[in-house]
């Protein structure tokens, strides 16, 4: 889907000249600012984010400043495809298939880290899991790849506070991103993405029903797998 730059109404010649389109041709300027620890606003395929270097501590607590948000609430990373997902987190009990069949897509898969994830300590401290998303949108997956390492996700609001769908609505962050990538009004609502723990083999739970539930679900489903029951 090709999202309407015009469907905004942002002044892009905003004083700090920040904002950008949310194009190819600024996606190496994009991945500049992240090697250098700066934080930088994108559209996924669900609501804007806000996001750095997964390796930098410094932009990791600058996330966190911006957002007011707690230590103790983790941060999701994004990788370019899903082929990338076993270099930060286990998936040697996964079925086979069922990474390509979820992703690129609204969903966030949270995995276990394992021993040999090539995450920083520093992300998520005292978590042995994580969150991971491959969005399906070109954008963020192009600045994934050029990073060459996990990029920290988050959505770009203040926390507690209604998600973004457009740039207009955390417009009094922008002074404290590198850059702002307008990709327009995103289509999804303010859902967010679909969260399921896959960290155990065999079972998936919900822990967010996002925007693309019942579609996850079918797709856990005919992959065998089988919904984790809380039991009190």
């Amino acid at each position: 889907m090709v999202w309407s730059l015009d469907n905004c109404d942002v002044d892009v010649e905003n004083k700090l000249g920040v904002v950008r389109p949310a194009t190819e041709l600024y996606s190496e300027e994009a991945v500049e600012a992240l090697k250098t620890g700066k934080v930088i606003a994108v559209p996924t395929d669900t609501l804007y984010g806000f996001a750095c270097d997964a390796c930098s501590l410094e932009a990791i607590n600058r996330i966190y400043e911006i957002k007011g948000r707690k230590h103790t609430s983790p941060l999701a990373i994004c990788v370019g495809d899903a082929s990338d997902i076993k270099q930060f987190a286990v998936t040697d009990h996964l079925p086979h298939g069922l990474l390509d069949s979820l992703l690129p897509g609204p969903v966030t898969v949270v995995l276990r880290r394992g021993e040999s994830s090539a995450l920083e300590k520093s992300l998520n401290p005292g978590l042995d899991s994580v969150g991971v998303r491959v969005p399906d949108c070109n954008f963020i997956r192009v600045i994934a790849h050029g990073l060459g390492r996990a990029v920290a996700l988050t959505s770009a609001n203040l926390s507690g506070q209604p998600s973004s769908v457009c740039i207009k609505d955390f417009e009094a962050l922008w002074e404290h991103c590198a850059y702002v990538y307008d990709g327009g009004v995103l289509p999804s609502g303010r859902a967010g993405s679909t969260v399921v723990d896959l960290s155990r083999l065999g079972k998936y739970k919900i822990l967010r029903p996002g925007s693309a539930k019942e579609e996850t679900v079918t797709i856990l489903e005919k992959h065998s797998l089988v919904e984790e029951v809380t039991t009190n």
